[in-house]
């Protein structure tokens, strides 16, 4: 038995909760998880893992192992990571999943930086709006605009995305240009559902002393962002973008800004990781460059408390 391989294989069951998503995020076969735990039980001489044909509960003695195994994991990709050059040259796979289109106008065009300067970081990018199980999907971590309301995720404030009301030319030629939001109510409106409340986001709308919340008559509800934008596009109906988003139609004309003199509330950016993942070398890099690239693009506003972050 390689103890190392089933300390890993026990502490991503305990993860999971399962032997068959263990096996699958170790690229293993289930027999050869439940072999290696199995090996592990027994040279410890004692029950780790409570199994029915439904599910894996660690035990307490399964419990307090996992806590030190983790730790170890930890301490021995740092000696690893500290070896040759690679404490300055961080290595290895990472896992992001980030929404469309902060992937396809933001990330993926400032990566040849980023791999300029991490060469033997790769880089396995998953792009989409949907809600991640970062535990059971394998993912390092992950980029999501709104509040994180997961309490058990670390979540980073790593930027603002300010927001503006946005329509095509020829709906507006149909349905005519509110002069104020409270016209939004007669009007047609895409909503962009949350990724796991499913709500359509909800917003308010600020001038001077003035505060009105966004309303609007619902013709589509989408959970895509680039599907969101593209409904706005063709004039489906009114829209809500944070400013990047709407930059290259605003200069081509596509898409007209709306109600400009008010000012709605912007959308904070997160980077959030599991809080018993240990941070690595290249997680540690990837967070601080992520960091970096929105001081440039939508720098973080300071919370209520809190003091403005470092340039």
């Amino acid at each position: 038995m390689d103890r190392f391989d089933a300390m890993q294989a026990f502490a991503r069951v305990v993860e999971t909760g399962s032997f068959t998503k263990a096996a699958d995020t170790l690229h293993m076969s289930k027999t050869s998880v439940t072999q290696l735990v199995q090996q592990l039980e027994a040279r410890l001489r004692v029950r780790l893992l409570n199994r029915t044909t439904r599910k894996v509960n660690v035990t307490a003695d399964g419990a307090a192992y996992y806590e030190r195994v983790i730790r170890l994991l930890a301490d021995m990709d740092d000696a690893e990571t500290s070896l040759s050059d690679a404490s300055t040259s961080p290595r290895g796979r990472l896992r992001v999943d980030v929404p469309s289109p902060f992937a396809s106008t933001i990330l993926i065009p400032a990566l040849p930086a980023f791999h300029a300067r991490y060469p033997e970081i790769q880089l396995d990018l998953g792009v989409s709006d949907r809600y991640v199980d970062l535990i059971g999907d394998n993912v390092d971590c992950v980029v999501r605009g709104g509040e994180i309301t997961d309490q058990s995720l670390v979540a980073r404030h790593v930027g603002d995305l300010r927001i503006g009301i946005y329509a095509a030319p020829g709906y507006l030629e149909r349905a005519g240009v509110p002069g104020h939001p409270s016209e939004l109510a007669g009007h047609q409106i895409v909503s962009f559902l949350g990724a796991r409340s499913r709500k359509a986001f909800t917003g308010m709308m600020q001038r001077g002393d003035e505060r009105i919340a966004l309303q609007g008559r619902p013709v589509l509800a989408v959970d895509d962002g680039n599907a969101y934008l593209t409904a706005g596009l063709v004039g489906l109906g009114i829209l809500w973008l944070p400013e990047y988003m709407a930059k290259a139609h605003r200069a081509s004309g596509a898409l007209l800004p709306l109600l400009e003199d008010w000012q709605l509330d912007s959308m904070p950016l997160y980077l959030a990781y599991p809080p018993n993942r240990h941070v690595s070398a290249k997680l540690r890099v990837f967070i601080e460059w992520v960091f970096e690239l929105m001081l440039e693009q939508a720098p973080p506003r300071p919370r209520e408390g809190t003091a403005a972050p470092a340039r």
